[in-house]
């Protein structure tokens, strides 16, 4: 390993050590020939790994030299050269005097909403643009986002990145990437997309406004990959106007995530104040209307035929025996002795609704169902949604609306409700009427 005042490739002389990143240590350097600064990353590599995955971590370094080189962007860490040092080679980068997201929440816990959307549409826009050249970064982590004094933020380290199209370097069953913030699809052992990096940004800004990220606690490795795997994420409740493109970026499923250009305007709009614009994909925004259960559409025609009994008996009351306009004679009275009681049926559940977080335009809502006794194989909830209210993103159940009616029936996974037992659905809104208001809810069998 170089050490400090060493001269590498004959320009570049090292002059202090700043940190460490996925693949090597990094020092500040000082190169001779264009009297500047800048940061020289110098590769390490496992004595224990064996020869051939030492030349593997080699051919990884100098594709990472390769990719980086092609992007020129404002909000990513240039690199200016690759040379090689005793076998190994070194990346000459663009010294950025800067602390780490990952080292500015270590101080402050937390970020407001507004300041993460700013650090997230600068991160975007540089991601965006590594996309438009078919790389994928693969590795978006608090540690490789870096921020200055004045508040530029710049992406660092597209040392596992790789161009679409180019062989992967974790064939050896190696994931690569910090495993908290690794998107689902890439838990579970496949190929990095861009979609990935959508998800991995969006991790690491819930990490920013919550305080942890969309996957902790697990002191092993392999458990948390396998939950990572899984998607499991807890809605965000301090993320505020942030709340509703971190619930879309944060999707188990990568088509269901928005583009990296797409997250980059509404975290513009966001960090400005501004309302976030509405999904680029109208069936995110309105779900197709579901088809109505079978029982929905028994009682409604129950409903047609108590209206027509109705409709017969005022006749025969008002119309003094006279037929009726299509020749069919009103039904005969019943006796004066006789009375008719129908009783409602018992609710098979209740709703629940509270709003758990709120922000000038819009809140996020909780909704728990609760069984009454029986047990539930499915469920549905129903609501008249405000006047200039949307509702922008939905989990645990499925939506339709039909104008401001709202209905939402279980997903697979929680339509299984055992008696007196509960499960709950959340949804992101946006309102143009001042604040949420607690709807009337029904909840009904399905």
């Amino acid at each position: 390993m170089a050490g400090e005042g060493e001269l590498i490739a004959g320009r570049y002389r090292l002059v202090s050590r700043i940190g460490r990143g996925s693949m090597g240590v990094v020092w500040r350097a000082r190169d001779d020939r264009l009297d500047r600064t800048v940061a020289v990353k110098e590769l390490v590599l496992d004595a224990a790994a064996g020869e051939e995955a030492a030349q593997q971590a080699v051919r990884r370094a100098v594709r990472e030299a390769r990719l980086a080189a092609r992007l020129r962007h404002p909000h990513a860490i240039t690199v200016h050269d690759v040379v090689e040092h005793g076998g190994k080679p070194c990346l000459v980068m663009e010294f950025l005097p800067s602390k780490s997201l990952a080292a500015l929440l270590a101080e402050r816990g937390t970020l407001p909403p507004e300041d993460v959307a700013g650090i997230g549409g600068q991160v975007a826009s540089a991601v965006a643009a590594a996309h438009a050249e078919g790389i994928v970064h693969r590795d978006v982590t608090p540690g490789n986002v870096l921020i200055t004094a004045d508040g530029t933020a710049k992406l660092a380290d597209f040392g596992i990145s790789r161009a679409l199209g180019e062989g992967t370097m974790t064939d050896g069953g190696v994931i690569a990437g910090t495993p908290a913030y690794l998107a689902p699809e890439v838990a579970g052992g496949a190929d990095a997309v861009f979609a990935s990096d959508v998800f991995s940004l969006g991790a690491t800004m819930y990490a920013a406004v919550e305080g942890v990220p969309p996957f902790d606690g697990e002191e092993n490795p392999y458990a948390l990959l396998q939950r990572v795997a899984r998607g499991d994420v807890r809605p965000p409740r301090q993320a505020g106007p942030l709340t509703g493109v971190l619930v879309r970026m944060l999707r188990p499923n990568p088509a269901d995530r928005p583009r990296m250009d797409e997250v980059e305007e509404t975290l513009t709009a966001v960090a400005e104040g501004k309302p976030a614009p509405p999904p680029r994909d109208p069936t995110l925004l309105l779900p197709s209307r579901r088809k109505p259960s079978r029982r929905l559409v028994v009682a409604g025609a129950g409903a047609v035929a108590l209206l027509a009994v109705g409709v017969l008996l005022g006749s025969r009351i008002n119309g003094s025996g006279t037929r009726s306009a299509e020749g069919v004679p009103p039904p005969a009275a019943a006796p004066a002795s006789t009375t008719t009681t129908t009783q409602a049926p018992e609710p098979d559940c209740t709703a629940d609704y509270r709003v758990t977080n709120s922000w000038p335009n819009g809140y996020q809502v909780e909704v728990t169902v609760r069984d009454d006794g029986r047990g539930l194989t499915g469920w549905a909830v129903q609501w008249q949604l405000p006047g200039g209210d949307a509702i922008d993103n939905l989990w645990n159940g499925t939506l339709a609306r039909d104008g401001r009616t709202v209905t939402v029936t279980n997903a697979g996974y929680n339509a299984v409700v055992a008696a007196n037992g509960t499960t709950s659905f959340g949804f992101v809104a946006t309102t143009s009427g001042g604040g949420a208001a607690t709807p009337d809810l029904s909840c009904a069998r399905s």
